[in-house]
Formats: structure tokens, sequence, C-alpha cells
């Protein structure tokens, strides 16, 4: 009775120890499984290192300007978690959409750097320059704007005063003549709107403004 019981199991231990065939479904499931594994850290793969075209500055773009699709260009970059600071070149730009911080050409061009003009804090105001201005000061820096009133004799001027304090470049026109010559400076700079009218009165009335670099970048 042993015997046949023995002879009974030999064929169950063989039926578990056979190997597999390529038809059982434990097999197919298996390689199922490690197959959709392998898809999942490709497609992950892929997704971290995949780059989305961005706008970048073609040109330098001074606060108040006027933007279009002209002044830009695109370029591919991976941000990751910072992407959305920056604006998509996939996405269009608003219509009247003006620059509301400086951007300098080649830099990618934030989301928080392109709005609406009432959204502006300051405006622009150009400057008609006799003397050039220092070789430092451009687009981005900070001067204080001085201003001295003429005498009410018509001769000379009074004790200038600083009118405003650390007001940004944001643009500087240079006027050549037909000689080849330098003919005057523009400075473009950027002021509060309460700034707006005693600048402009000031100008108005033919004082003379000078523009010293404002080597601590404060506000104005």
């Amino acid at each position: 009775m042993g015997s046949s019981a023995s002879k009974g199991s030999a064929p169950a231990a063989a039926a578990r120890f056979r190997k597999p065939s390529w038809r059982d479904p434990r097999l197919l499931v298996g390689l199922l499984l490690v197959l959709l594994s392998v898809m999942g850290v490709v497609l992950l793969v892929a997704t971290a290192n995949r780059s989305e075209p961005y706008y970048v500055a073609a040109q330098d773009l001074a606060v108040g300007q006027r933007i279009t699709r002209e002044d830009l260009t695109t370029v591919d970059a991976h941000l990751q978690d910072s992407a959305e600071r920056y604006v998509p070149g996939s996405r269009d730009l608003q219509e009247n959409a003006v620059v509301t911080q400086r951007v300098a050409r080649g830099e990618l061009v934030p989301a928080a750097s392109v709005g609406t003009a009432d959204a502006l804090d300051r405006t622009p105001v150009g400057i008609a320059l006799e003397t050039p201005i220092p070789a430092e000061a451009g687009p981005g820096s900070h001067v204080d704007v001085w201003v001295a009133q003429p005498r009410p004799t018509g001769r000379g001027y009074l004790e200038p005063k600083k009118l405003v304090k650390a007001a940004e470049i944001a643009r500087v026109d240079t006027k050549d003549t037909a000689l080849g010559g330098t003919g005057g400076v523009t400075v473009h700079v950027l002021v509060r709107q309460s700034q707006v009218g005693p600048l402009v009165d000031a100008l108005g009335n033919d004082a003379k403004v000078t523009l010293v670099l404002d080597v601590t970048g404060g506000g104005s």
C-alpha cells in the first residue's frame, strides 16, 4: 500500500516541478506586469526630461512698452517647478499687452513682467540732457533726478533739489549729428504718478535737470 501511494505521488511532484510553458497564464501575467513596469519608468523619465517652448526677449523690453510677438523669440527649456513663473511659447499674448517689469535681451519672459497698462505703477518720462550720462548708467540702473529752477531774474539757477530718488532707467536714446558726433541724449526714467506732474512742470519751465547715478538702487 505504501508502494502504491508513492507511485501515485510521483506524477504530482513531477507536475509541480515541470518547466512552465509560455502558455501558462501565470507566466503571461508576470511578463505583462514587468512590461507595464518598464513602460511606466520610460514614460516617467520622458516626462521629467521633456522640454517646452518659452518666450525669450529678442531685444531689451522697457517698462510701459507695448509688446508683440515680433519682440520675442522662443527657446526650448526644461524648467520643472519654476515653469509657471515664465510665459510659455504656446500661449498667445493678450491684446494690448505691455511690459510691467524690464526684461533684458536674451532673458526668459517672466509671467509677472507682462500685463496691461492699468497695472503699471510707474510711468516713463523722457529727460533730454545736454551732457552724457555716466558710462555705468543704462537701462535697469537707477539715478537720482536733481532739478534746479531758473532764478526769477532770469540769470542762473536756484539751489538744486532732489526731485526723484533712485528712478529706474527704462531706455536711453542717443541722437547722432550729421558729422557723426553726439547731439544729445534722452533718458527715459520710470517715476510714480505722483512724481509725473512736478517733473513735467520742471522740464516745461526750463529747469536744469541733472541725473546722478544712485549706487544704492533703492526704490523711489
